[in-house]
Order: C-alpha cells, then structure tokens, then sequence
C-alpha cells in the first residue's frame, strides 16, 4: 500500500517565497529587459492545457496549500506580458501535438502529425538547430517520451510524429547537449526493431547516459546528457509522490528543469530549451482529473524554476504557454463548502491507476474500498457496478494501452470531485501565453502559434537571415 504524503509541502512555491493566498509577491518587472537581447530562452509547455485546468490547479493549490499556484502568480503580480495564442494547424483548426510544436519550431504551420514537414514536403529549419549554430547550448526536457511529438517539434523534420525510433537517431546526430524524460524502448536495443543499442552509440559520442534521478544528479556539465528514465512516458506525478521506489529514481519536471538549466547555462554564449509537461495531455484525453490536477502542479513547479533562474538573471526570455487545449475539463456544483472538490486535496493516486488494480474477480465492496482509498470518495454500490461492467463495454481515450475505461470512469467519480469534460480529444481554444524578460514587450495581445518562431530568433538576437519566411 503506498504511503500518503503532502504533495510538494516543500516544492519550489516555497522557494520562491510566493506568500499566503492572495499574496502578490513583488518581482522584477519585464520592462526592465527594453531594448535588451535575451541571451537565454526557456520555453514551457503544458501540453494539452485547457484553461479550466490551469484554473482548476491553481484553486488546488491554494487551498491544498496555502499559496497561488507560480503561474497565476505571475498574472497576480503584473510580472509577465498575458496574451493570447491561435493554435490552428495547416489543416485544421483543432491542431495536434506535431503541427503545434512545429509551428514554434520551424516557424510554418504543418498539417497534423507532421514535424516540420509542410504540406508540400517543404522541411522548416527547428529552432533549436539554428540556435545551436549560433553556439547556443540546447535541450529538452518532458514527462514523456523525449521522442515525442513537443520536444521533437523544436528538434527535427520528420513527415510523421510516430517516427519515434528514427527521432531517436536524429537526436544522436544532432548532438544537443541535454534531452532528458521517457521512452527507453526507442534507445533499448531489446526493444527496437533493429536491434541497434542506441544507448551505446550516445555514449560513444561522448554522452552521459542516464537512466535514473541520482545519475541525474551527478552528472557533471562539462559533457551532453541523454537521459531516459522509464520506458514509455514517465508516472503520473501523483502516483510517483506516493510510491517511494518512483519517488527515488525518476525525476520531477521542476528536478529535470533545474538540471538542465545548471548544465546549459554553463555555456558563456548562452543557452534555449524546451521544457514539456506532456502527461498533463494524456490525462486529459483520459478525463483522469487527479493525473491532470497534479500534473498541472508538476509543470508549475517547473515554472517557479525557470522564473527563479529568469529573475537572478536578467537576461532570459521565459515564455509559459500550452499548444492546445485537451478536453476543456471545468469545476461544476464542488458542493457545500467546495467538499466535492476537496475530495482532491486528498487524492493518493489517478483513475489508471486505480483501473489497472481492478481485476475479474474483484467484489462491488472492495472496488469501493479501493476507490475510497485512493480518491477519497465514496461510491455507492450500484456506480461501482457499473464501474465493473464497464470493463466489458471497451477502452475510451488515447494512451491507452490497457484498455481502460477512462471516460465511464470519470463519468462516476465527476459526481464525487465535481470535474466535469466536455470531451476525450484536442479543443480549438485560444490559450494562454504568458512572457516574461527581454523581448517580451513586443508581444502583441493576440498572437499565432507561428509568430512565436521569429519572436524567439528576434528576441535573441539573431540574424534576421535565419527567420522563417513570412506566411
């Protein structure tokens, strides 16, 4: 049985010495930064990222613990530039993952699944290419695999998102200086198709291979890091802080941020990396609000990492968006005094994990004990029911592997925590984008995803011969 404990009590809120809710610390204020070049770029993504999601975060967090969450925050204190994104892609206006990340990356909107591909095989130069041939340090860090489509989309041209072995090869040409998160089957040679060691080649290249928190820790930054902590993605953040054995070996997204930052800023020409947290996507095409709630906090963690850096700096560009909404989960009737919601506070594990324990000949009363257990609501006999025929109906969601019942799931339980979906797949919504230091006073209040190309050369300082042609 997994042991309970206050999730991030000690996280980098408190570093950042954000106060008691309501709170609105004083920070450095961007337009400090006029007229400045940013030497440094750190751009993060909570893939998948509804507003009701980072709403919803951001009321856990403050009343879980006490303080606002690091990125509303920033909206509290007047501390970055608020604008809003269209995330469409060439051929669509509900985008994916691919042609979103592309759209940053190579500075042209593709069609979904693509990697900076265009409609007519056209190849966009990724962002982190042109930065490394300025002598920039580069990198990426995600919470799933580090060949998935957000990281990939800064890094390589690929015709398909699901070309993940090949990506695996690209990165060990590009040799960028650090990539870290999941997919161990791409580098394992047990797991590839072709049985290539990708890990042995890295290492040959002159990489440190690293496959769990405490290597992590001890890599030194005089050499490019490959690390690669979980086949597939890596754990939901709720369950990885209740299960010690998780919680000692793979790495938060603020513990990955906070690496990557010590090792590239070590370059004197400066550094730009991406920093994803994708599993807040898979939650929601799971409608697994715990997963999505605390993976939210995860990517916020995060956050207070690139601020902390960004604001003792003073001279990187912190730009903190989402590439589409997932889902557009809501908080409806919590119930009186907020104690459906609350249900969450106390929340030990998601709804996959409490899935995947569920077995054939488990009773009525003891899925009812386990759901109690792990989500703090208490189902009554004829949803826990339903919860076990719906095994037999089929698998809902993406990321699914074992065709779990996600939806009917989340159906029950949104009578208990009052978090409702409107859906299981990708939303067309204009997201948020927030900006912060040296350039981020030339945002406009309504931007495309593409703008943000050039934006991010511009701001840096880069020649303008490198700028992805206008549309």
């Amino acid at each position: 049985m997994m042991k309970r404990r206050d999730f991030f009590k000690n996280g980098l809120l408190t570093t950042l010495g954000l106060g008691v809710m309501g709170s609105r610390p004083v920070l450095a204020k961007p337009s400090l930064y006029k007229g400045e070049k940013a030497k440094n770029i750190i751009f993060l993504v909570s893939d998948g990222m509804s507003s009701g999601t980072l709403n919803m975060a951001d009321i856990l967090i403050r009343h879980k613990l006490g303080k606002p969450s690091n990125w509303i925050s920033l909206y509290e204190s007047n501390t970055v530039k608020r604008s809003l994104m269209d995330t469409a892609s060439a051929n669509s206006f509900v985008t994916d993952s691919a042609a979103a990340g592309s759209a940053w990356g190579g500075g042209h909107r593709v069609n979904n699944g693509a990697l900076n591909i265009g409609p007519n095989g056209e190849e966009n130069e990724p962002i982190l290419q042109k930065f490394k041939s300025e002598g920039k340090a580069v990198g990426c860090v995600t919470s799933v695999q580090i060949t998935h489509a957000t990281p990939a989309s800064f890094c390589v041209n690929q015709s398909s998102r699901n070309a993940m072995p090949l990506i695996a090869e690209d990165y060990l040409n590009l040799k960028f200086d650090v990539m870290m998160g999941g997919g161990r089957e791409f580098f394992d040679p047990a797991r590839r198709s072709d049985g290539k060691n990708l890990f042995s080649e890295f290492s040959e290249k002159g990489f440190q291979v690293v496959n769990n928190k405490e290597e992590m820790n001890q890599a030194n930054s005089g050499k490019p890091i490959l690390g690669v902590f979980t086949e597939d993605g890596l754990p939901y953040a709720i369950d990885r802080e209740h299960d010690d054995n998780l919680k000692r070996t793979v790495p938060s997204l603020a513990e990955m941020t906070k690496k990557t930052i010590e090792i590239l800023s070590q370059n004197q020409n400066g550094f730009v990396m991406q920093v994803e947290g994708g599993k807040v996507d898979w939650a929601a095409h799971g409608n697994d609000a715990a997963a999505l709630l605390y993976d939210q906090m995860d990517f916020d963690e995060a956050v207070g990492v690139a601020m902390e850096f960004a604001m003792k700096d003073k001279n990187t560009l912190v730009v903190i968006t989402t590439d589409h909404g997932n889902s557009n989960p809501g908080l409806f009737n919590p119930g009186p005094k907020n104690v459906k919601f609350e249900s969450l506070f106390e929340a030990k594990a998601t709804n996959q994990y409490i899935l995947n324990q569920i077995k054939p000949d488990t009773s009525v009363s003891q899925a009812i004990d386990m759901v109690n257990h792990y989500q703090n609501v208490t189902l009554k006999q004829e949803e826990a029911e339903q919860l076990l025929k719906s095994f037999e109906i089929g698998a809902d969601g993406l990321y699914n592997p074992g065709k779990l019942p996600f939806a009917y799931f989340a159906g029950i339980l949104s009578n208990h925590n009052a978090v409702s979906w409107a859906h299981t797949n990708h939303s067309g919504d204009y997201v948020e984008l927030a900006t912060y230091g040296p350039g981020s006073e030339n945002i406009p209040g309504f931007v495309k995803n593409y703008e943000l190309h050039n934006f991010m050369l511009e701001a840096s300082g880069v020649s303008r011969s490198k700028f992805a042609a206008s549309v």
